[in-house]
């Protein structure tokens, strides 16, 4: 790539001197690390569910292919490409999700996979980054089209999604997709009436979740007192990390691992901490807060307001993800199921993932002369 000169007019040679090289090499790393990661808490797991030694590493070597080409095909789009593919995959999206509460299969109390082509597909992951570039449109034209009701299409298909996914149900996407959604809308210029409407409905459904919803209240109480029921994963999870102190006990040497049911997904960050210790769980996270950070720099001179508020809401998604997963397996907030962005296993993750991260590669691109009007 080093050899593409600054002139060079191919496809190739515009996208390596426009796109952010910076991001693209620490998602890279990330990526890299999630294999040496799926490496050492997979085949324990495994072995648990009498499955081959290495079933998840096999299965996981096939999606980071697929995944590293759409980062590098959707970072290619133009912003209004994005916007395009983005909102047949929000409309492909609520099919799927409508499908799924048809046809899809009860996990634990929730009706969140449907099963395509003898593999399992969990729709909610795609909706996410769609319906924020999508949500982002709407906005954007509201704002720059008097009279055009953009802010209310969106409001009435966040109301589609949110009950969609209360309907399996999952309060976890159901708060990430809400909480980008409403940054979005504030950073749009939500009247201040607004504002305190979302935040009074946001904590009366929080409120309401904890009486109507068992397995929420349950965590929460956990959370708020131990003694209140089982938290024997979070208990081996800080055990992990206690374990690994600062520099860890060593790939493929923790043994925790053994005992969570979740080691190559959910807890996948204790066993970081476990293994490789204390100084390289705190360097994993600062690659995530310079994903963001850096993201947030490319924006701040952005005069277009879709591609702001795109991008914007994108990297609120990737960084609160993140968040969420890391602070469940310190017990910061209260369990929560959750990927750790490109380290966990998991197929549909890891994909929509890379559809959101190319598009944020796509629209952070330096734009000589800028693009047509969106």
């Amino acid at each position: 790539m080093s050899t593409l000169a600054r002139t060079d007019m191919s496809l190739l040679g515009q996208w390596w001197w426009t796109v952010d090289r910076w991001s693209l090499g620490a998602l890279l790393a990330l990526i890299m690390f999630g294999v040496l990661m799926i490496f050492a808490a997979s085949p324990a797991v495994a072995i648990r569910l009498n499955l081959d030694s290495y079933h998840f590493v096999q299965r996981h070597s096939i999606v980071v292919p697929v995944g590293l080409s759409i980062i590098f095909l959707t970072s290619l789009l133009s912003p209004k490409n994005v916007r395009r593919i983005a909102s047949i995959g929000f409309v492909a999206g609520l099919v799927l999700l409508i499908l799924t509460l048809i046809f899809g299969a009860e996990i634990k109390g929730s009706q969140r996979w449907l099963s395509i082509g003898g593999g399992s597909l969990q729709a909610s992951e795609f909706v996410k980054p769609c319906f924020v570039v999508f949500a982002a449109w709407m906005f954007a034209e509201w704002r720059q089209k008097p009279g055009f009701p953009g802010h209310w299409i969106c409001i009435f298909c966040f109301g589609c999604v949110i009950s969609l996914l209360l309907s399996q149900p999952d309060l976890g996407q159901t708060v990430i997709i809400s909480a980008v959604w409403f940054c979005q809308f504030f950073l749009a210029g939500l009247p201040i009436a607004l504002v305190l409407t979302f935040i009074i409905i946001g904590v009366a459904g929080l409120l309401g979740a904890y009486f109507t919803l068992e397995h929420v209240r349950s965590r929460i109480d956990r959370f708020l007192d131990p003694a209140a029921g089982d938290t024997y994963q979070i208990d081996r999870s800080l055990e992990a990390f206690a374990n690994g102190g600062v520099v860890g006990t060593g790939p493929g040497e923790g043994e925790i691992k053994d005992f969570l049911p979740d080691a190559h997904a959910d807890f996948i960050f204790a066993v970081t901490g476990e293994e490789f210790g204390a100084l390289v769980a705190l360097a994993l996270m600062g690659v995530f807060v310079c994903i963001v950070l850096r993201g947030f720099l490319r924006l701040i001179s952005e005069a277009n307001l879709f591609i702001f508020l795109a991008a914007a809401g994108l990297l609120t998604q990737f960084g609160l993800q993140a968040f969420v997963h890391i602070a469940s397996s310190l017990q910061l907030i209260p369990a929560k199921g959750m990927t750790l962005p490109f380290i966990s296993y998991g197929g549909s993750s890891f994909i929509a993932l890379s559809i959101g991260m190319g598009f944020v590669l796509a629209l952070t691109r330096k734009r000589p002369g800028r693009e047509e009007r969106l």
